[in-house]
């Protein structure tokens, strides 16, 4: 295609604006939301990333918590702020469920940018001991058999937990009733105490009781194990084909930041998540680190949103 000579300048204009913005960027210190207190593990995981890129980056790298509302206060924020780059969002898998909530003043897909996605961390489906289930496929036909005389919790409605239950109660066509405590440390004890009696956790949550015995592992709910429980089967390999779900944590930037910033950003994160010290701390708190391209991230959450959308529908869940 031959341009006109107008036409030539504008583009040759753009083309520098963007090579221009990647060569200098960033211009002043960036700032990576946080929808949740300092100290959990969302907030972790955003100041491990914060340090290691502001040692490469050329300019400071700060946290700043705005905790609230599922962490849809630091989304809104994001999607809000300048499209310079300056401003970035650590998210959790959350951001991937707003059929939870009634309105939400931002659109995940509309008006903020994937960068890279940082880490996925699998749940482990666990049963107490008097539950004469030894496999993910006798937990079924036991289901089947006894309609909603198992009683399983979770860290909250609409908690990722929560969901991870939905979408196999779904996929397996089992009638369970649902106990949701304030929190993924108390369904455990629940679960200790038999007051419930299987569940989704996160894998270091539970990790001693499996070794212990005090509870019994059947499947992990991601498509491949996990290194930490190497001898447990994924969920899909061991009765329900097809079942993938898990938290995670992904890097957004504000909607209309230059390709070229995202891809600087995201070609640091990469780097950054092959670190070993990096890969050894997020290995500890039970994430898998990833570090991806912004399309494959853009592809994956929006897998995630469908994924759930789904689910929440089916099951009429309402975040509390």
């Amino acid at each position: 295609m031959v341009l006109s000579r107008p036409s030539a300048l504008i583009t040759l204009a753009l083309l520098l604006t963007g090579v221009a913005a990647a060569q200098t960027y960033p211009t002043k210190p960036i700032r990576i939301l946080v929808g949740f207190a300092p100290g959990g593990a969302v907030d972790i995981s955003a100041r491990v990333i914060a340090q290691k890129l502001g040692e490469t980056i050329g300019q400071p790298v700060i946290v700043d918590n705005r905790p609230g509302a599922s962490g849809n206060i630091a989304a809104d924020l994001t999607a809000k702020a300048p499209p310079d780059g300056h401003t970035l969002f650590m998210a959790n898998s959350t951001v991937a469920t707003p059929d939870l909530f009634e309105k939400l003043p931002y659109d995940v897909t509309r008006d903020l940018a994937p960068v890279s996605l940082i880490a996925i961390g699998p749940s482990v489906l666990v049963v107490h001991p008097s539950i004469p289930a030894r496999n993910v496929k006798e937990l079924v036909a036991l289901a089947h058999a006894k309609p909603k005389a198992l009683i399983y919790g979770s860290g909250g409605v609409g908690n990722i937990t929560h969901l991870e239950m939905e979408l196999l109660a779904s996929m397996a066509k089992l009638d369970m009733v649902h106990v949701a405590y304030k929190g993924g440390a108390p369904s455990i004890t629940g679960l200790l105490s038999g007051e419930v009696h299987l569940l989704f956790a996160s894998i270091p949550s539970i990790l001693s009781q499996i070794r212990t015995e005090r509870v019994r592992a059947l499947g992990v709910s991601t498509a491949k194990r996990n290194a930490a429980l190497p001898d447990v089967p994924t969920v899909s390999e061991a009765g329900v084909p097809g079942y993938d779900a898990a938290s995670w944590y992904g890097v957004f930037a504000p909607a209309g930041v230059q390709k070229a910033v995202v891809t600087t950003l995201a070609t640091e994160l990469v780097r950054i998540m092959a670190l070993p010290d990096v890969r050894t701390k997020f290995e500890g708190d039970g994430f898998e680190p990833v570090g991806s391209t912004p399309e494959a991230f853009d592809k994956f959450v929006r897998a995630d949103i469908a994924k759930w959308a789904k689910t929440i529908r089916a099951a009429n869940i309402k975040a509390e």
